[in-house]
C-alpha cells in the first residue's frame, strides 16, 4: 500500500486561498501582474464560476475561488466591507498587546508601514499602499533618507 504524502508535491504547508468576485478576471489580471502560470484545469460551477483554480506564482501556489452564493461561506474583500486599512489593524493588535518594534509610518516606497511582535516573539510587519511611486523617486527619497 503507497503512502499518501499529506502536503501535495506542487503546494507548500501553507497555501492562501483567495475569494474573488470574477475568478477569470482575476486569474487573468495575475497572469500579466505577476506572470501567474494556471496549473491544471479549472473548476467551474454550472454558471462557469470558478469554483476552484490554482495559480503558481514564483515558486508558490495560489488557490483561487469565486464568490458565487450570497450565502455561501467564502466571501470577497468586497463583500466584507473592503479590506482592513492598516491604522485599524495596527491599532487592534497594539490593544491586544503587540509590542510597537518600528511604528507605523509613511515609507519613502510608496506604504504606510510598521513592525509589531506579538506576545509569542512573532514580528509582524503591517503595511498599506498609499502612493505610487516610480523607480526613480524612490532611489532619489532612500537616497535623502539613507544619505548615500
Amino acid at each position: 500500500m503507497s503512502r499518501v504524502k499529506p502536503v501535495p508535491e506542487h503546494l507548500h504547508t501553507v497555501t492562501p486561498r483567495l475569494v474573488v468576485r470574477d475568478g477569470g478576471a482575476a486569474i487573468d489580471f495575475y497572469r500579466h501582474a505577476f506572470a501567474a502560470e494556471e496549473l491544471g484545469e479549472r473548476f467551474t460551477g454550472p454558471k462557469g464560476e470558478v469554483i476552484h483554480a490554482e495559480v503558481r506564482i514564483g515558486d508558490s501556489v495560489v488557490m483561487i475561488t469565486e464568490e458565487s452564493d450570497p450565502d455561501a461561506p467564502a466571501k470577497s474583500p468586497q463583500s466584507l466591507g473592503g479590506v482592513v486599512s492598516a491604522i485599524a489593524a495596527w491599532e487592534r493588535a497594539v490593544s491586544a498587546g503587540a509590542e510597537i518594534l518600528f511604528p507605523l509610518a509613511d515609507q519613502f516606497y510608496g506604504e504606510r508601514g510598521g513592525r509589531l511582535r506579538d506576545p509569542f516573539g512573532q514580528q509582524w510587519m503591517m503595511s498599506q499602499h498609499i502612493e505610487d511611486v516610480s523607480h526613480e523617486e524612490m532611489n532619489r527619497r532612500a537616497a535623502e533618507l539613507f544619505g548615500s
